[in-house]
């Protein structure tokens, strides 16, 4: 449209808005011309003056001005339009005119009003009339945060409105929160307003909460229309099962052997008040609507009632207890609801039964008595709103602990909003029709035609019950189809008949309550006036109102409730309970689906119409006169899908989707449109087939149409008075006569395209556009399409497919499988109807407004229409190929008669020849022969535009993905007619397998175009080629291969001379010989094409084919697919679902085997290879096997963890399934905290090899060589009770020579047979060193026979003292031949078999695949990594240069690989550290005191370390071997001093260097405690000297050490001060040296120990410095005596450990030079302190 209005604005502004305006539907009246520099957006008409919105935003008024006569008499009657310039600068968008005054609404959301302001209409006090545009503020007084009104002062918040309409004495505002605003005079305002003006604007709070789309207002009515909430589905809560007071059942059900009793006669005996019964219930009510803001009482309106026609019962059970007097007399009992609109139109804050129930107990409170509109009291008394009296009558005492059933009855029928007076008459036919209707088990649950009553049943007469009513009905129903009139009579012997009449007062029961009969029937003849008029049409309104939808959703609830009969003990066979309870086929219902976002930009058309003001004239549309001050939902026109509403003086439309207009109120002129009588109900206007009304206008006693016609060019219908005004006569006098039926203007065609139309007072007015460039004709065309389709649909729905789904035979005749699609198909068929009328309502809406193309929705939100449309042409496809139309024929000749004149006229079918079955198709097909129109319309509107402009490429878009869909529905129908003819010819026993909805034909080779290659003689092969799978049929079996998992390649035809194709599937291999190379070519491109469709989703198959590509040529060799197994075999019967590649399964994907296993991993060539994770179950309930590691071949090999059912976790090496190489085993209950622990090496499943067993039921832990999963060789056993056992071991026990050692450090060496049984010859030594040699025999500690002879050693005999000294461990296992499984574990992990050979480049290719594969993993769940793991991995990707002589520089860049390296357990070397880290901890933690030396499994780990590194740097030295320098190096190091090459040991290869930093801190706490054991008697002489010596001051410690004076400190500084040194002072001297000594306890490694000795000696040296001023060098002499008291002083609890690690785990290379000095020095300091004696 731009570029239009850039070619020419000024020409196209004369061809656009033009408005036309005349009085009255003579032949002779001529529209005037309105002349206006501008084109008319919008007008507004009053009583006798008119408002004109123009483009530019600017406002004139024209008429009768009278409020202007104060600023110039001349203005105040004016023809010409006169601009309101009060309004310049400000960009109006909407205007409205009332009786005599007017509105404007801004751009920013603003109000302004002028006009008369009498009754405070124009919202400003002080003024009778407002001359000019003054502005009105519309604020909100409630606190914005907490939406609570606040007490203080709070910051108004001013509300945004969107829409206005005026009255003759109110003015209505709809904001854009969708609230509606009301000021002025009136019930119309539709709050309580006194007598003064509402001058202020303010909120509407009866339609607060709700979506209001639009307000009008009529003289003294208002009217709003709102969008229908969505339902959220609540969690359905099942009945109270139990007693609220004393907790037992309230239903109790026995089975019998031919039947079951279920009784629910309860009673409680604790004799509590009616507990769930009405009583209680509406006392709870009132007391909770007493205190709430919604139940205050005083005014009208507010009184709170049923808010829904559907209601559920209240709960039947109650307690004993005399009858409350709340429940009224047979004789005074309230007639129903005096207006069932009342009851319809409460609002949904209480709970409507509640509701009901509060009615009941004080039924005087009835709007009614609240209203303006004076009442006979004999009317009251008819309507049964008040009592005798006003009172309420009770009733005696009696015996039932039920209330009186006649005031239940009328309670009920309150509670329904169906007037049952007409139905007595019908009740035959009811009956009879709700036996039919209640064995449906289809057509309950689709909502019957609102307008079809003969569908009403005796059901939906009921109050829709709660869990009682509807299983109760369903039941009763049921016993009378299975067993007819045996039933009958049970019911009469069971008083079925009275307990149906208790619950529901239905149809026959109904007479005593129904107006023309009982007490309170009116007098013969009855009053005809404007009551009695009245109740005739509150009956037919109850009719109008009721919710079908409700009952039957109810209904459906109550079915799959628990069946009960209240109040009786029922006999009913159980083959009948399990019928009722049956679930339905589950049905698409014809009721709104939930909004989808794609839904959110359509308007909605589930909308409600709500009125309130004066009814004198029947205007509010509630079948009555009377005045609401609030406002009510108009029930009728809930379902009619109203998506506009206009409002005249004293009537009142609504125009639906439709295009129908309904009507109601004054009809004194016929502006109603029909002259049906009563006109207070709404009523369809009566026009001609075929003319659909999309816009309405109400003035003051006529009704103005815009509809279409025969053509797409809007016509124009009036209805109501003629006016003929003579020159010198009023319009009043010169009124004629009026129309029975909207008439044609036969002006209309020649306005042009007319866009909005316009009333009021006794004008009309009409704004057209000429039509420029064909555009305006386009969008007319497009809009007029789209309502025309809309209304067929519609129109199918409710006369085929509606009836259809009630038709008694069709589960019968179709089948439970087409049944199903039937069902399928009428859901999508509404959804895709929905659509269109949700479209066709915006396409209407943008006609009015700004007939722009960037409204359209169809372009906007095309996915949405594409996806709606595809999935619809599915389901009729669906259900051609499966035969559902062929057999749907027969339930339609039987519901339309044998010609179906329906379906014919509906189809508009010339041929009437035509088989039913395709009718229906054609019929069926309807929506997607429109789909055509969308490409074609906006293809014609393209062509209004340049070329070159957005606009046309958006409009040629949006027609190319309509033409693509087009055309693919097209194939898709063709596809399912050519399989439909296929199944016709096939044979008939393998159709019933083979044929399934979804399924399509693409070729078959029944012509011998394809045959099997080396097939028999006399076989019959049948190839047929399905869009899902391809079938090969011989004579009467058949197999099928699905697409998603079949392969095919071309054979050459070079050397055979055969047209072959080979085919590929997972469990079979052969080959297909095609008659030709033309037929190979086709067979080859139709299965490839089969393949991609059918691995590609058919979303994006569509969106694809819309964008205009087609599939590829070959299908992909990898693809995800799902597969079960079908062969004998280890998968037999398993389904995968994964990935494969050329019929194997290979990559990641899931088994599931039918007796419960499951292995989910990754795949190669068919077997499970890499990591994968299996779950086996076993015998025991709910346990299973799961193992996760990884595999190869099909088995678990490599490492994994396997948790067994029993409880054990075993976590190492595997290989063919069993455990081997390194693992660990826990065995034990899960629960206990320390189960058993094997940890070592295993060889087909049995330990084998060196391995610690950690048995804690024994207290045993035993170390040593194993073999057949029993202890053999030579091995270590401690226990924790200190005993240490070191020996040879036979099938488990200990036998042959051992080594015994007991916590007293008594020892035996000897001879064993069994475990701790001394058997022959040793020697047993004691604690003091005496000893016993000869035989021994017995348990250890159990008493032991001894043969031999008893040492006691000489005092003086020192060297045979030393022979006897016992070495530990020369019987145990060395550590050089411990852990090998490990250290080949880490060897196969780089690549090499063979320990210490292969290549390196291998090992470095296995370590990039290992990180590689590893970081994929802890991709997926990065919660196993942190973050500087990550970094660390990103690292080592990063391969060190290792090729030449290994500089300084590459050797650090080597050590700083290796840390990383081993400090990640991703990485092999990482993995075997930890591995280290694990099987040493294993050893020295837990059970009694090892008496090994700790450090020799250290120095064999690191060596066996250090050889895989050298392995992976070959040019890295060996231990010990230096690295060569640089010449630059060289030089550097020729230029220093040889004191400051104290950098020496970096430049040696060692692994402690190396490795230390990494394994140490791992290891340190079991080591440190393995030496403090060790060393313990040592440290304990140490320690007691250390804590005496420290006892005395400093000086004195320093004269008893022999430190020279000189030395000794004469002042010390303490926090920052100076103090001198005296004979007091402790602790202060040397301190910084003692503290710096002290950290040795916090390192780990003997480098770093090492380093902080030196750092101790330099504090000293700088202390003595300071001391003598003067330079100084040290001789041992001196330096020894001040090391050892800062040793004592630094008081380290374990030095002796500390100085035994650092001597067995310090680099050999340090071992001479200034470090070991130092070293050396600290270690005589502590064997210094051992011996000090202290005089």
């Amino acid at each position: 449209m731009d570029n239009q209005k850039s070619s020419g604005e000024e020409e196209s502004s004369r061809e656009r808005g033009l408005l036309h305006t005349w009085k009255g539907y003579s032949c002779s009246v001529t529209p005037e011309k309105v002349l206006l520099s501008r084109p008319v957006l919008q007008a507004a008409l009053g009583n006798r003056h008119g408002v004109l919105l123009v483009e530019g935003g600017q406002v004139y008024s024209f008429g009768e001005l009278s409020w202007k006569q104060t600023q110039a008499p001349s203005s105040v009657v004016t023809s010409e339009p006169v601009l309101e310039a009060g309004l310049s600068g400000q960009r109006v968008v909407a205007v409205a005119a009332g009786g005599f005054h007017s509105g404007a609404l801004t751009e920013d959301g603003g109000v302004h009003m002028w006009g008369d302001n009498a009754h405070g209409q124009c919202g400003l006090s002080g003024l009778t009339t407002v001359p000019n545009p003054t502005p009105v503020g519309v604020v909100d007084q409630l606190d914005p945060a907490s939406a609570l009104p606040s007490a203080c002062a709070s910051p108004q918040v001013v509300v945004t409105v969107v829409e206005l309409a005026c009255g003759e004495q109110h003015t209505m505002a709809l904001s854009a929160r969708h609230e509606v605003w009301a000021w002025g005079s009136g019930p119309q305002l539709g709050y309580p307003v006194g007598t003064v003006p509402a001058w202020r604007p303010q909120r509407v709070d009866r339609l607060a909460g709700r979506h209001v789309l639009q307000v009008a207002c009529g003289a003294f009515h208002s009217m709003a229309l709102v969008r229908c909430p969505v339902p959220t589905p609540e969690p359905r809560r099942p009945p109270p099962d139990k007693c609220g007071q004393c907790n037992q059942l309230l239903y109790t059900m026995t089975d019998k052997e031919d039947h079951v009793i279920i009784s629910d006669s309860h009673h409680c005996p604790l004799g509590v008040e009616v507990g769930v019964g009405l009583g209680e219930v509406a006392g709870e009510v009132r007391r909770s609507s007493e205190g709430s803001p919604g139940g205050k009482g005083g005014s009208p309106g507010q009184q709170k009632v049923k808010s829904s026609p559907s209601e559920p019962l209240l709960s039947t059970h109650s307690h004993p207890r005399p009858l409350s007097s709340s429940f009224t007399a047979p004789g005074s009992s309230p007639a129903p609801a005096a207006s069932p609109s009342q009851d319809q139109a409460a609002p949904s804050s209480l709970d409507s039964a509640e509701e009901a129930c509060k009615e009941l107990e004080e039924p005087e409170a009835s709007e009614h008595t609240n209203n303006s509109v004076d009442q006979d009291p004999s009317t009251l008394q008819e309507d049964g709103s008040r009592t005798q009296g006003g009172a309420v009558l009770g009733t005696g005492a009696k015996n039932s602990p039920y209330p009186d059933e006649q005031a239940v009855k009328d309670y009920l029928k309150r509670l329904s909003d169906h007037t049952l007076s007409e139905q007595t008459a019908k009740s035959p036919q009811l009956a009879q029709h709700s036996q039919v209707r209640s064995t449906d088990a289809i057509a309950d649950v689709f909502t019957p035609d609102p307008d079809d009553e003969t569908t009403t049943s005796i059901v939906t007469a009921m109050p829709a019950g709660g869990p009682v009513g509807s299983a109760l009905n369903s039941l009763v129903a049921s016993c009378a189809l299975v067993v007819g009139e045996r039933v009958a009579s049970t019911c009469e012997a069971l008083s079925l008949r009275k307990v149906m009449n208790y619950y529901y007062p239905v149809s026959s029961s109904s007479s005593s309550s129904s107006p023309a009969s009982g007490p309170r029937a009116p007098p013969e003849g009855g009053r005809e006036g404007p009551v009695g008029l009245a109740r005739l049409e509150e009956s037919l309104q109850g009719k109008k109102s009721s919710s079908l939808g409700d009952i039957r959703e109810e209904e459906a609830e109550g079915l799959s409730r628990r069946l009960s009969l209240p109040g009786l003990l029922s006999q009913v066979s159980p083959r009948l309970l399990r019928r009722c309870s049956r679930s339905r086929v589950k049905a698409a219902p014809l009721t709104p689906p939930v909004v989808t976002e794609g839904d959110s930009l359509l308007p909605s058309l589930q909308t409600e119409v709500w009125s309130w003001g004066r009814g004198q004239e029947g205007q509010l549309g509630y079948g009555d006169f009377q005045t609401r001050s609030q406002p009510l939902c108009i029930k009728s026109l809930s379902s009619k899908e109203v998506v506009r509403i206009a409002a005249g003086a004293h009537h009142s439309l609504a125009l639906t989707a439709q295009s129908q207009v309904f009507s109601w109120g004054s009809n004194s002129s016929g502006q109603l449109g029909h002259m049906e009588s009563p006109s207070t109900i709404p009523r369809l206007a009566k026009l001609s087939e075929g003319i659909r009304v999309w816009d309405v206008a109400a003035g003051q006693q006529h009704t103005l149409l815009l509809a279409d016609g025969d053509c797409f060019q809007p016509i124009l219908y009036y209805s109501g008075q003629q006016v003929r005004e003579g020159p010198g006569q009023t319009s009043k006098e010169g009124s004629g006569g009026y129309t029975q039926q909207p008439v044609l203007l036969p002006f209309c065609m020649n306005l042009g395209y007319v866009s909005s139309v316009f009333a009021g007072g006794q004008m009309c007015a009409a704004v057209a556009d000429k039509n420029v460039m064909g555009f305006i004709a386009s969008l007319h065309e497009l809009a007029a399409a789209e309502r025309r389709c809309y209304c067929k649909l519609t129109s199918v729905k409710i006369h085929v497919l509606q009836p259809l789904l009630k038709a008694e035979n069709l589960c019968s005749s179709l089948g439970p499988i087409s049944t199903g699609l039937l069902q399928t198909l009428i859901g999508r068929f509404h959804r895709v109807c929905q659509l269109t009328g949700q479209n066709s309502a915006s396409l209407t809406s943008l006609l009015r407004r700004s007939r722009d193309i960037k409204g359209l929705v169809i372009l906007e939100n095309a996915q949405v229409f594409m996806d709606a449309y595809t999935e619809y042409a599915t389901a009729v496809g669906n259900f051609l190929v499966i035969g559902g139309f062929q057999a749907l024929a027969k339930p339609c000749q039987d519901l339309f008669g044998k010609g179906c004149e329906v379906v014919q006229r509906l189809v508009e079918s010339a041929d009437e020849s035509a088989p039913l079955p395709d009718l229906l198709l054609s019929l069926l097909h309807l929506p997607i022969k429109h789909l055509q129109e969308y490409g074609r319309l906006l293809l014609k509107l393209a062509t209004c535009y340049e070329v070159s402009s957005p606009d046309y490429q958006k409009l040629q878009d949006g027609c190319s993905k309509f033409e693509s869909l087009v055309l693919h529905l097209k194939r898709k129908r063709k596809e399912a007619d050519y399989t439909l003819h296929f199944w016709k010819s096939f044979p008939g026993k393998m159709t019933d397998s083979l044929r399934k909805a979804s399924r399509r034909l693409v070729c078959e080779s029944s012509n011998k175009a394809l045959t099997l290659q080396n097939a028999g003689r006399f076989s019959v092969n049948w190839f047929i080629l399905f869009n899902d799978a391809l079938v090969h049929a011989q004579f009467s079996t058949h197999h099928v291969f699905p697409l998603t998992t079949l392969w095919v390649e071309p054979i050459s035809e070079e050397n055979t001379g055969l047209f072959g194709l080979k085919v590929i599937t997972p469990e079979e291999t052969f080959t297909l010989l095609a008659s030709s190379s033309m037929e190979k070519a086709k067979w080859l491109r139709s299965i490839h094409q089969a393949v991609e469709q059918a691995l590609s989703s058919v979303g994006s198959e569509v969106a694809s084919l819309a964008a205009g590509g087609g599939p590829r040529a070959d299908p992909p060799i990898s693809r995800t697919a799902s597969y079960k197994f079908y062969k004998d075999g280890r998968l037999k019967d398993a389904t995968y679902e994964g990935r494969w590649v050329a019929g194997k399964p290979h990559g990641r994907g899931m088994v599931k085997w039918p007796d419960g296993r499951v292995y989910t991993g990754t795949f190669k060539n068919g077997l499970e290879d890499g990591f994968g994770e299996y779950i086996a179950p076993t015998k025991s309930p709910n346990k299973s096997d799961h193992y996760q590691g990884n595999w190869k071949e099909g088995k678990m090999h490599g490492f994994g963890t396997y948790r067994y059912a029993t409880g054990e976790v075993y976590e190492g090496c595997f290989q063919d399934n069993m455990r081997h190489g390194h693992g660990m085993l826990r065995s034990g209950k899960l629960n206990s905290s320390s189960p058993s622990v094997f940890i070592g090496q295993w060889v087909n499943d049995r330990k084998c090899g060196y391995g610690v067993f950690d048995d804690i039921t024994r207290g045993e832990k035993y170390m040593g060589t194993w073999q057949d999963d029993q202890r053999q060789g030579h091995g270590v056993i401690v226990t924790q009770f200190g005993l240490y056992h070191e020996g040879a071991f036979s099938n488990n026990k200990m036998m042959g020579t051992g080594v015994l050692l007991s916590e007293d450090d008594t020892t035996f060496e000897g001879e064993f047979s069994e475990d701790w049984t001394l058997s022959g010859k040793g020697i047993l030594t004691m604690p003091n060193g005496d000893y016993i040699e000869g035989s021994f025999s017995g348990v250890w500690g159990t008493g032991l026979k001894i043969s031999g002879s008893y040492y006691k050693p000489n005092l003086y005999d020192s060297d045979k003292d030393k022979s006897r000294t016992l070495k530990l461990g020369g019987l145990a296992v060395s550590s050089s031949e411990k852990w090998l499984a490990v250290f080949e574990e880490c060897w196969r992990r780089l690549g090499s078999d063979t320990v210490g050979q292969g290549e390196t480049s291998r090992a470095w290719d296995n370590i990039a695949i290992a990180l590689t594969t590893n970081r994929q993993r802890h991709r997926d769940s990065p919660e196993l990594l942190s973050r500087s793991h990550h970094k660390t991995l990103e690292s080592l990707e990063i391969i060190p240069q290792h090729e030449g002589p290994v500089t300084m520089e590459k050797y650090d860049t080597i050590r700083h690989y290796l840390i990383k390296a081993c400090d990640t357990p991703l990485h092999p070397l990482g993995r075997l550290l930890e591995m280290l880290v694990a099987v040493y901890r294993m050893t020295y933690v837990g059970v009694g005191a090892n008496r090994e030396t700790p450090s020799l499994n250290a120095k064999s780990y690191l060596s066996q370390v250090l050889s895989q590194g050298v392995f992976l740097f070959p040019d890295l030295p060996e231990e010990g071997g230096l690295i060569p320098e640089t010449a630059d190096a060289q030089q550097e190091r020729d230029s220093i001093s040889s004191d400051a090459q104290l950098d020496a040991p970096r430049r040696v290869v060692s692994s402690s260097a190396l490795l230390l930093p990494v394994l140490l801190p791992r290891l340190y706490p079991p080591l440190f405690t393995l030496y403090a054991l060790d060393k313990e008697k040592e440290e304990d002489v140490y320690w007691e000297c250390v804590l005496r010596l420290n006892k005395q001051p400093d000086l004195a410690l320093l004269a008893f050490l022999g430190v020279q004076q000189k030395f000794w400190p004469v002042s010390v500084t303490v926090q920052g001060e100076k103090q001198q040194v005296v004979i007091s002072t402790k602790d202060a001297c040397f301190a910084t040296a003692v503290e710096t000594l002290q950290q040795i306890s916090t390192t780990f490694t003997p480098s770093d120990k090492l380093q902080v000795i030196q750092l101790t000696f330099e504090e000293i040296t700088q202390e003595v410095l300071a001391l003598l001023k003067e330079d100084f060098l040290w001789s041992m002499d001196d330096l020894f005596p001040v090391f050892l008291y800062v040793v004592l002083r630094a008081r380290i609890r374990n030095l002796g450990s500390e100085v035994n690690l650092i001597e067995d785990l310090m680099d050999p290379c340090v071992q001479h030079g200034e470090h070991g000095i130092m070293f050396t020095t600290l270690k005589a300091s502590y064997y210094q302190i051992q011996h000090e004696k202290i005089t």
